[in-house]
């Protein structure tokens, strides 16, 4: 059947003569540049946060930290399950959580709203103050999706822009803020929040993640996060290292993400008992080993762990041989300990520490490619999106040259940690559904900070 071709003007009168659509894709681009403004105000705070803490680090040989750094875990985490439990961990699994079909509209703001907002904001750049093992970016999905749903107070009834689009878009715009990435972005929005756009409002949604991503370019300026990497040309010599920093960051990632599964799930185990029963306590314990492990490692597992990935990828960092593994427990640990932060930046350093440790054993000459390989596949391994993680890293790094590289790894690092455990994100948002469905109603009376049962659920 023969189908007329579109009529221009006519299509345009409606477009125009439509006042209510323009108003409410007004809104919607204006919240989704609030949401890039939120992530970029949370960037400057967590960098003065950091800068704060390392001034400490450096005061007098850095013995300080074995206080400061237990007493300040113990008073977030306290803050955290007094104000706001929902905020701990990473933000993601919350935001997926709030996506989930089961969840009302009402019973979203347990995981999504400005207050929470506002919280995690404070909350996620304590943790930096804190010198904990932390990383922005999955905050900022929490943060960034915060705003984005509050627009829908001022969106007419025929909008067609629902709450689960509001939320893909902001949780999409905080990964582009916060990595400067926007094609990161819409990658997260399809891959890990939605896995599917709506047909009726993509073109707005995108059009929002992208401007939350400008707004951070505009801050930051258009530049690689890690700056632009010095490749080799690689041949067949690479393909060994480059397969053996692919299959340990898989099953590393594998393992990591099962064990964070199971810290934060609650899983009947001594330790878990014991830190539902004293989550101060056990906050506390926590801070210690991870100041112990910072002080053991020149102070490389303290924070996000960026500025290490920056000097392995100039070929100037000192690495300690057991950064990996202890950045690995230092990760878990913040996770496992209840204080609000992501686990996006520890991965890349991790998978970074992997790639450099792979370049001095074999005695490769392509460093930097093994480096920004180990941090693709990690991630992958952690998240299961292996197309996000590329993606992330390429424009990180301004890695074009390195793209079939970096896709390879990913694909092949998720496809082994899919053999050793779920989607993490996943299986945190199904577990914090599950206890919000399976919460009682709310007594008059709140319930002491110490008490037996313990806390929503937690998320990396």
């Amino acid at each position: 059947m023969h189908r007329p071709q579109p009529d221009i003007l006519q299509n345009l009168r409606h477009e125009l003569s439509n006042g209510r659509m323009w108003l409410d894709r007004t809104v919607v681009l204006a919240y989704a540049a609030i949401a890039g403004l939120s992530v970029v105000s949370f960037t400057f705070l967590t960098n003065l946060a950091f800068a704060y803490f390392e001034r400490v680090y450096h005061w007098q040989g850095g013995w300080a930290v074995l206080l400061w750094v237990p007493a300040w875990t113990a008073a977030i985490v306290w803050a955290t399950r007094r104000f706001a439990p929902t905020t701990a961990g990473s933000g993601i699994p919350q935001v997926i959580a709030a996506l989930d079909p089961a969840v009302s509209e009402q019973e979203r703001s347990v995981f999504v709203s400005l207050r929470l907002t506002v919280a995690k904001l404070v909350l996620g750049a304590a943790s930096f103050f804190a010198g904990l093992s932390v990383g922005r970016e999955g905050p900022s999905v929490q943060i960034a999706a915060g705003v984005m749903q509050h627009a829908r107070r001022w969106l007419g009834p025929q909008s067609g822009i629902s709450d689960h689009a509001l939320l893909v878009a902001g949780g999409a715009a905080g990964i582009a803020a916060a990595f400067n990435a926007p094609l990161a972005g819409v990658l997260f929005a399809i891959e890990e929040l939605s896995r599917r756009l709506e047909s009726r409002s993509s073109g707005l949604i995108i059009t929002g993640i992208v401007l939350a991503g400008l707004i951070g370019v505009s801050f930051f300026g258009n530049r690689s996060y890690y700056g632009v990497i010095v490749v080799p040309e690689l041949n067949w010599n690479a393909l060994v290292p480059g397969l053996l920093v692919v299959l340990a960051c898989g099953a590393l990632g594998g393992l990591f993400a099962k064990v964070m599964a199971a810290s934060l799930t609650g899983a009947p185990e001594r330790l878990n008992l014991l830190r539902a029963r004293f989550p101060i306590r056990f906050a506390a314990a926590g801070g210690l080993m991870i100041a112990v492990m910072g002080l053991s490692t020149g102070g490389a597992t303290f924070g996000a762990g960026s500025e290490t990935v920056q000097h392995m990828l100039k070929g100037e960092a000192d690495v300690p041989s057991m950064y990996v593994t202890l950045k690995f427990m230092a990760t878990w640990l913040t996770a496992w300990c209840g204080v609000p932060g992501g686990i996006f930046a520890p991965s890349l350093s991790i998978g970074a520490g992997v790639g450099h440790n792979v370049s001095l054993f074999m005695g490769a000459d392509i460093a930097p490619a093994l480096i920004a390989i180990g941090m693709a596949a990690f991630l992958a391994a952690v998240t299961q999106a292996p197309l996000t993680a590329f993606i992330i890293v390429m424009e990180m790094i301004d890695g074009h040259a390195l793209v079939l590289s970096l896709m390879a790894a990913a694909m092949l690092a998720s496809l082994i940690s899919r053999l050793i455990a779920r989607p993490l994100y996943e299986t945190l948002a199904l577990h914090m559904v599950a206890v919000l469905k399976a919460a009682p109603a709310p007594s008059p009376q709140p319930a002491p900070v110490e008490a037996e049962k313990p806390a929503p659920p937690t998320a990396p």
